[in-house]
């Protein structure tokens, strides 16, 4: 068994095929039908010439009678190059004359059935009705059109057997074929040059376009196709395939920014938990002091196990792998329970939390929680004492809006686009108690359920930040 897959044909091997087969067939039929049109001709012509010949013999007949007209037979030169051939039979189909050697060549009996016709019949319409009844006979390298027809002279009915040499017109048919033939090969072979010609031509684009695409590398993502230059049925690849690069450029660019980030965020406590316990270990501790460095640890522990656990949900989300177990429940309810959570930290704080609105939501729940948790963990981070934070829901349409402002410090314009990036922080001073992926927790969160995040901000007066969740389609 053969288990190797056949090697697909090229663009170019078809386009050349189809043109080269297109163009055969078109000279094939032009061809064929103009020699079916001259051998048509041709024999048409050798027909009315043969009726002509008709004519002229059976007049003859008439005007010198039987007996003259069988003297002038015997004494007409024959050869094997004579066009016609002309025998006399009797009524006992004897022969009565006939052109000399005309036996060696056409003997009686291989000519058709005499045509036979009233006196009343005119010339012209015996002569065609002979015509139509002759009979093509071929003797070695010779054709010849035999007709017969009775005619009557003194009280005699005679048969006059008549044969036209078409040897010279078939030689031309034969030679008229092999020129076709040949001129039929030339145009295809002409066909297939042309063809690989335009096809290598026509297909140069592809090959600029692959040396284009080859210079793409992970250090050359900035490369593109510049559609303007190419063909207008390329210009769509080229659009696509610079889409392609710049959405690969952002991956690319973003996914490095990921690992620096996150190789910044886990070195720090490792080298904090790494520090502590060499310090420790430089020489005899009590137990208060191995107590501390092992609670100092734990603390770092957590916060890597936060990190990660963080990292692991946003890339199952992204993989949509996460389960999301979708119900209605009353928003009013859900967010006075997550408000109620973190009212002793903001109590701390002196930072009042109000919930405002009526609502439903269609979510899964503990995502939801976790998402608002996270909105409030930041606003009560970043929101000054005697601040606030509103929560406000709303029903607009067919989608459910939760917005979470605060009165705190506020995020510079500059940094409003990649607030939602993993690991992205507007101010070096907010580095201290967070790893940067509460919002991009919150935006993949959003994105799982279909829906939208925004955010407002003004330096110095607060942010708001709008979940919009949508409600199944009915």
């Amino acid at each position: 068994m053969n288990t190797h897959a056949s090697k697909p044909r090229s663009i170019a091997s078809r386009l050349i095929l189809l043109f080269t087969l297109a163009t055969a067939l078109l000279l094939a039929s032009g061809l064929g039908i103009f020699y079916s049109l001259v051998v048509r001709h041709a024999s048409a012509e050798d027909n009315a010439v043969l009726a002509d010949k008709i004519s002229a013999v059976r007049a003859d007949f008439h005007e010198s009678g039987a007996n003259a007209f069988a003297e002038e037979l015997n004494a007409r030169r024959g050869g094997e190059h004579s066009a016609y051939w002309i025998r006399m039979l009797d009524s006992q189909g004897r022969t009565y004359a006939e052109t000399p050697g005309m036996d060696r060549l056409l003997p009686p009996e291989i000519f058709p059935t005499p045509v036979i016709a009233d006196e009343a019949s005119a010339d012209i319409q015996k002569s065609a009705a002979a015509v139509r009844n002759l009979k093509n006979y071929r003797k070695e390298a010779k054709l010849f059109s035999l007709i017969a027809l009775n005619e009557q002279s003194g009280g005699q009915t005679y048969t006059l057997q008549i044969a036209q040499d078409r040897s010279s017109d078939e030689r031309v048919e034969r030679d008229f074929a092999v020129l076709f033939i040949v001129v039929l090969s030339g145009g295809v072979l002409a066909s297939a040059f042309i063809a690989v010609t335009v096809t290598k031509r026509g297909l140069r684009p592809l090959g600029e376009m692959k040396q284009s695409l080859g210079r793409v590398g992970p250090t050359h993502l900035k490369e593109r196709v510049a559609p303007a230059s190419w063909p207008r049925e390329l210009q769509p690849l080229a659009i696509a395939f610079d889409d392609m690069l710049e959405r690969l450029d952002d991956s690319f660019t973003r996914l490095s920014q990921f690992s620096a980030d996150l190789a910044h965020e886990l070195r720090t406590p490792i080298a904090n938990m790494m520090g502590e316990a060499q310090v420790t270990l430089t020489r005899d501790r009590t137990a208060a002091e191995y107590r501390e460095t092992l609670e100092s640890t734990i603390g770092e522990c957590e916060r890597l196990s936060r990190i990660v656990d963080n990292l692991l949900f946003v890339a199952r989300v992204d993989a949509a792998r996460e389960p999301i177990a979708r119900k209605r429940f009353d928003a009013r309810k859900a967010v006075e329970k997550i408000a109620a959570f973190y009212q002793t930290i903001a109590d701390d704080h002196h930072v009042t939390i109000s919930c405002s609105g009526e609502g439903q939501i269609y979510a899964d729940p503990d995502l939801f929680e976790r998402a608002v948790g996270n909105l409030l963990d930041n606003a009560l981070r970043f929101t000054p004492e005697n601040g606030s934070i509103q929560i406000a829901l709303c029903q607009r349409g067919g989608d459910s809006e939760v917005a979470i402002s605060d009165t705190g410090s506020g995020i510079a314009p500059e940094h409003l686009p990649r607030v939602f990036d993993r690991f992205y922080r507007a101010e070096s001073s907010r580095s201290s108690d967070g790893a940067g992926l509460g919002l991009a927790l919150v935006k993949s969160i959003v994105d799982l359920h279909g829906g939208s995040a925004t955010i407002q901000s003004q330096v110095g007066h607060g942010t708001t930040v709008k979940l919009i969740l949508p409600f199944p389609e009915k």
